[in-house]
């Protein structure tokens, strides 16, 4: 795909500051951009690296008298970003509809008639796939799930039994979705596995990265709420509840049934003991350890996690303790030789 300058400011619906004649044919960074690119500025921090970018063109949410370079100027640069990587994005061949030969279905699943079902898929007795969905290469979708319209199913991902996937779902390779949760009981000397007779229920519009693991639930369901992203390599255990619009950050680690309400935001490696609760809108720092429960709104970080001020506080004087001890020791030994002369 190439298109002018002029041309992209028209499908994005941007006001063009300067020649929009150049092609372009990439999105870039400022750092990367060559001459046939177009680059952005979604923070006023960055505007003084555009003086020595190659770029033909930025978009930019206001006009900026030094760039040197056309601009595309927009009411929301993120949202124009998207649209441009899209417009650009590689043009792959469309999955091919039908049931691939090589596919084993159970005769009673229940396979929409545009779906697409690549080669070495297994679907199991009572399944259902919806419209417009892609099962991609050796995939798995177990006794009675159902997976619903427009979602894309990447390669070998495996759906165990009694699993609901809503519509326009995406779950990417190798993830793990209905597994056994992690319940066991020590009895007569021996740690016993507690069935986990449940389901997994990820509602409309949820992204799944890769290698993610969701479990079932001991009973009921684990669910994951409408419109959530979850990132590559996380965990969520059994019975767990995740509202909706929930963004969850690579390597969370999610314990057995914890709440999560809408719209929280877990960083990186934050770990979760179970049954907590998270409240609605609530903002978790990275690698934090959360040991109690999170109140709505509330913004935390730090193992044993606390209120993000506190940590902050406590982070900077772990920095100085080293200097402190060396101060305190020198009072210390004044005072001691102080002693020392009277006695």
């Amino acid at each position: 795909m190439e298109l002018t300058i002029s041309q992209l400011a028209e499908q994005l619906g941007a006001e063009l500051a300067g020649d929009g004649r150049k092609n372009i044919s990439a999105v870039a960074p400022i750092d990367t951009a060559g001459e046939n690119d177009v680059t952005f500025v979604s923070n006023s921090k960055h505007t003084a690296k555009l003086a020595g970018s190659k770029a033909a063109a930025v978009i930019v949410q206001k006009r900026i008298e030094s760039a040197g370079i056309a601009q595309l100027i927009v009411k929301d640069v993120n949202e124009a970003l998207i649209k441009s990587l899209n417009i650009f994005a590689p043009k792959l061949k469309a999955p091919a509809k039908g049931i691939d030969p090589s596919a084993v279905i159970a005769e009673d699943a229940q396979i929409a008639p545009d779906a697409c079902i690549e080669p070495g898929v297994f679907i199991g007795s009572g399944a259902g796939i919806g419209e417009n969905t892609v099962i991609a290469a050796g995939s798995k979708i177990g006794q009675n799930s159902k997976v619903g319209k427009n979602c894309r199913i990447d390669s070998n991902v495996v759906i165990y039994h009694n699993c609901t996937i809503g519509n326009n779902v995406i779950i990417q390779a190798n993830t793990t979705i209905g597994s056994t949760g992690f319940g066991y009981a020590f009895i007569n000397g021996e740690h016993r596995l507690i069935p986990h007779n449940g389901g997994v229920v990820i509602e409309d519009c949820v992204e799944i990265g890769a290698n993610c693991c969701i479990d079932r639930a001991k009973f009921g369901n684990t669910i994951i709420g409408a419109g959530t992203k979850v990132d590559n390599l996380v965990q969520i255990a059994h019975n767990v509840k995740i509202g909706k619009c929930c963004l969850i950050v690579s390597q969370v680690g999610i314990a057995g049934s914890c709440k999560i309400g809408d719209g929280v935001v877990l960083g990186g490696q934050v770990g979760l003991i179970d049954n907590v609760e998270i409240g609605d809108g609530a903002m978790i720092g990275a690698q934090s350890g959360i040991m109690q429960n999170v109140s709505a709104g509330q913004k935390v970080l730090g193992s044993p996690a606390t209120e993000i001020r506190n940590a902050l506080k406590i982070m900077s004087l772990t920095k100085r303790l080293p200097e402190l001890l060396r101060q305190l020791g020198k009072r210390v030994d004044k005072l001691e030789a102080s002693k020392n002369d009277k006695d």
